[in-house]
């Protein structure tokens, strides 16, 4: 099979930097000679940036591949790099945390508070005979607690596991025990569309007998009294976060551990089977987050209020809400709710009242505001908005472009990143002061990033082609593995490429003419069509394009004639849907498809549908769908955001 994905659409527009702010960026075009002329270098350069309890003196082992090592000799404490230090060169008073929760409560954490408490937690997670390498399962709400339950399970050398809250009791447990868990830090519960969301009780159901007996290496649960809704107790197991951590002495030293010290386990979801635990450690990924960080979201710490609107349950959350962020010093808005409680325009109401500079979110959140329309956004005050970032899938340039106009005020670099759990920290974007911006592509390989587009044979495919996404040098923050199984980490991520020695994403992407990447989604959602290969993520985009839709999912469908046929979920924009009506507009978006890149991706049937199956994180479940175009009932559905949608798209189908 051909691995050349043909590539129909065409975006010619482009937005440079302004004077001023190129002026001004931290990150400029030297960074590229620099890292060109000494890779190695470039990234211990970086990585001084931190502070080394015992300076390391190699910089990258890897005599053995696919397995890596970075400033192995090295030693440090990551806590105490996204605190201790910051409060010792007499910045303890500045705000860490601006933390809003969805109730309307607020709490301003400085950094010399969240240094206190997370020294007070170290020291109770010690007395709970906690130690080096153990692992800490978290379960948490968007609460500045949680932040610090991460902070203090790195600055004893343990390894915490972070299970995202909306996860089921089921999920819960297979991820305890894979990891082997010794202590759970939860919460009773935390709000959520404007109602407590119970997380204590599938905690207590979790690490019970699910049919295989009760859970085995937990200690002790942890548990902070946000919700203040009822919780059953198990005496001598759980324990009340605000009865043991005030009561356990500030007094903690951060000791130095290695570079190589595993720091957490991060389980990807949206797969089948068991979960897969990514292995992150300390140095290099530390190095890599800080100095994305730092120069992809243009971050001065003094001036900036930062805002990642990510959940600290997946890896955007980890590396851009609590480690890069924090060991760059940063001031940050955290917010435990959802973007449209209690109205939709919540996120623009702390933008103004916190006065964000840099926004970082996802486009599926992009598309769901411009479904409800400007009209909202604009009641609100976002001139303090100077720089915006995409992240979590291809964000397409009509979604771009209302981003830059209407949260951007026109003004705004959008630095759109394209990177993975796996990869810890930002690979592919754009950076804001030196870059020629083109609305829906990634852009540029970082500096110090080795990036390449190559067909089934792991060959260059050249400028103006498509072909698969490859990372063909070791970076700093990559994983470690999978978690127990070095086998699997091989077969996933390597087994492809394995004469070239490339790291094979699972993405599609395309070259344009100047050599900058689009990404073209997820391999397996390439269609086959009459033998073209076609990419969901450009049809898509030309739905989107058109003035009626807000949002779109492509999938393909099997098909007698074509091999496989084009089938479109739609979501309507609420504007256009108050002046017209949606009869006939179906067989309108195919022409329009059809006019916009050719007939060849004209979808056989469009649905216009109220809702799209999204996991918690934002990310559209195609497989799903897929279900529901093939005629075939539908698929494990405990991940989504709202497990009703399915039979609502389903009966909407029918």
């Amino acid at each position: 099979m051909s691995s050349q994905i043909d590539h129909l659409l065409n975006e010619t527009r482009r937005f440079a930097p302004s004077a001023a702010f190129a002026e001004n960026a931290i990150g400029g075009a030297e960074l590229y000679q620099r890292a060109a002329d000494d890779r190695e270098g470039f990234w211990a350069e970086q990585a001084r940036e931190l502070h080394w309890h015992t300076p390391f003196t190699e910089v990258l082992d890897w005599s053995n591949p696919p397995f890596a090592t970075w400033f192995a000799d090295g030693k440090l404490n990551v806590a105490y790099n996204c605190l201790d230090r910051h409060v010792e060169a007499g910045n303890g008073d500045r705000v860490a945390l601006l933390w809003e929760g969805e109730p309307g409560d607020t709490r301003r954490v400085t950094y010399a508070e969240l240094t206190d408490e997370v020294k007070r937690l170290a020291n109770v997670l010690e007395g709970l005979g906690v130690s080096a390498g153990d692992r800490v399962a978290i379960y948490m709400p968007m609460i500045p607690e949680s932040v610090a339950a991460m902070l203090a399970v790195a600055r004893i050398g343990a390894v915490h596991s972070v299970v995202f809250g909306g996860f089921s009791a089921d999920s819960l447990r297979a991820r305890i025990d894979d990891a082997g868990a010794k202590v759970v830090i939860t919460a009773d519960g935390g709000y959520r569309k404007g109602k407590v969301s119970a997380l204590k009780p599938a905690v207590d159901a979790a690490l019970s007998d699910r049919g295989a007996g009760e859970q085995e290496t937990v200690e002790h649960v942890l548990v902070v009294r946000r919700g203040e809704n009822p919780v059953e107790w198990t005496e001598g197991r759980d324990i009340w976060w605000h009865d043991a951590v005030p009561a356990a002495s500030a007094d903690h030293e951060a000791m130095p551990f290695p570079a190589e010290n595993p720091l957490f386990i991060l389980y990807t979801s949206g797969t089948t089977g068991k979960p897969k635990g990514i292995l992150h450690t300390s140095g290099g990924y530390l190095t890599q987050a800080a100095f994305t960080n730092r120069v992809v979201h243009d971050l001065h710490p003094e001036t900036d209020v930062y805002w990642c609107t990510a959940d600290i349950g997946w890896i955007t959350g980890h590396s851009y809400v609590t480690y890069g962020p924090l060991a760059n010093g940063a001031t940050q808005v955290l917010y435990e709710g959802t973007p449209d409680s209690p109205h939709p325009a919540r996120w623009w109401e702390l933008v103004e009242k916190y006065g964000v500079t840099i926004l970082y979110t996802a486009p599926t959140a992009i598309r769901s505001f411009m479904k409800i329309g400007r009209t909202a956004v604009q009641k609100f005050d976002l001139s303090s908005i100077r720089l915006l970032g995409s992240v979590g899938e291809p964000i397409n340039p009509e979604a771009w472009m209302w981003y830059r106009e209407v949260i951007g005020g026109d003004a705004a670099p959008i630095v759109d990143t394209w990177w993975q759990t796996e990869t810890g920290a930002i690979m592919i974007s754009a950076l804001p002061g030196v870059t020629e911006a083109k609305p829906g592509s990634a852009q540029v390989p970082l500096p110090g990033i080795g990036v390449d587009v190559v067909d089934e044979a792991g060959e260059h495919v050249g400028n103006g082609n498509g072909g698969l996404l490859v990372l063909t040098e070791p970076w700093p923050s990559m994983l470690r593995g999978i978690w127990g199984d070095p086998e699997r980490f091989v077969e996933t991520y390597w087994e492809k490429f394995r004469d070239q020695g490339y790291y094979f994403a699972g993405d599609g992407a395309r070259l344009d003419e100047d050599g900058d990447v689009w990404l073209l989604g997820r391999v397996d959602d390439v269609m086959n069509v009459s033998g073209h290969r076609l990419s969901t993520a450009e049809i898509e985009s030309a739905l989107v394009a058109h003035e009626a839709t807000a949002e779109a999912a492509v999938v393909g469908a099997s098909d007698e004639t074509t091999g496989q046929a084009v089938v479109a979920f739609v979501i309507l924009k609420e504007s256009f849907l108050e002046a017209h009506s949606p009869e006939g507009l179906a067989a309108q978006l195919r022409s329009w498809v059809a006019e916009q890149i050719g007939p060849i991706a004209r979808p056989r049937d469009i649905y216009i549908v109220g809702e799209l199956p999204k996991t918690r994180s934002g990310k559209i479940m195609r497989r799903l769908l897929r279900d529901v175009a093939e005629g075939r009932e539908v698929g494990d559905t405990t991940t989504l955001a709202d497990t009703m949608v399915m039979s609502v798209i389903s009966a909407q189908v029918r």
